[in-house]
Order: structure tokens, then C-alpha cells, then sequence
């Protein structure tokens, strides 16, 4: 491989929410996705016009020593099958990094207000753009039953608990 990693800057940061993380429950959780300084209003001009973003983060609460590479149940739970690390979206992955997809509800400056967000106050954002509908799946998808069950509850809302 040409290269054996790459530098990343924080883009942003995840202000209010949920202030620990958990499986279930992250439904309903507004916060805000806080621009650094550093970049221009301009960098958001339109970003209003699209329901939802794409945004990249770090598990920053995760030690390096938690990263588990190999296989084991999803959220060790016996009756799901042991599946290997790039199976599981969890945090326990080798960069560390989480992908989420949260309703964008309002723009104000370089604060942008969102919902469905499944991270924490404080996460470091890496990257954030708008959710192209031409740029999901295509074709039938698949999977297997256990994360469905895994996350039946996994967006209701943290009230209903």
C-alpha cells in the first residue's frame, strides 16, 4: 500500500445531545454540529435546501486498547452469530470512526441544527456533506436478521425508554 494512513482535521464539533453514548434509544435527540471558526459562512451557502447530511466522526471517548479486530457476537449477544470487525458499525473499529445520516433542521452561521444525530456532545467531526438521494444504495439490498433485532429500538425515542 502506498500509504499506511492519512491525516484528518476536525471540521467541527457536536455541541448539546446526548452526553454518553448507548445502543439504543437515539430517536428524537436534537444537537448541533458546530463549524470551526476558521471557515467562512460561505462554506454552507445552500446547505439548507437538503433534509438530510452525511456526517463522519470519531468515537473520542474509545481507547485504542478497545479496538477489537476479529469476531464476536454483535453487542455480545449469544444468539447472534460472531461476525468480524467490518461487520459491525459500532466504535470498536481500528480508526474509530462512525458515520451517521441526521435530519438537518435548521442552518445558523456555521451552526448547524440536526436531529437523529448518534453522537455524543463533543464528538470531533472529520466530514460532513449533504445526502444525495442518487448517491444510496442501489439494487436490492440484503441482510441478515439479527440486525434488525439488534436494533429495534435503536432510533426510538430516548422519552419512550
Amino acid at each position: 500500500m502506498p500509504d499506511e494512513s492519512i491525516e484528518a482535521e476536525i471540521i467541527a464539533t457536536v455541541v448539546g445531545g446526548r452526553a454518553k453514548p448507548t445502543d439504543d434509544y437515539w430517536g428524537g435527540s436534537q444537537s448541533i454540529i458546530r463549524l470551526h471558526p476558521r471557515f467562512p459562512v460561505e462554506t454552507v451557502q445552500g446547505l439548507e435546501e437538503f433534509s438530510h447530511l452525511v456526517v463522519t466522526y470519531r468515537f473520542h471517548l474509545v481507547d485504542p486498547s478497545e479496538v477489537h479486530l476479529g469476531a464476536r457476537s454483535p453487542r455480545n449477544n449469544p444468539d447472534w452469530p460472531a461476525t468480524g470487525t467490518f461487520v459491525h458499525r459500532n466504535m470498536r473499529r481500528p480508526n474509530r470512526l462512525g458515520t451517521s445520516f441526521p435530519r438537518l433542521l435548521r442552518v445558523d452561521g456555521l451552526d448547524l441544527h440536526v436531529t437523529d444525530l448518534d453522537a455524543i456532545d463533543g464528538t470531533p467531526v472529520i466530514d460532513l456533506a449533504p445526502w444525495f438521494a442518487e448517491f444510496g444504495p442501489r439494487g436490492e439490498l440484503r441482510q441478515p436478521a439479527w440486525p434488525t433485532q439488534m436494533l429495534e429500538n435503536y432510533w426510538k425515542d430516548q422519552h419512550d425508554a
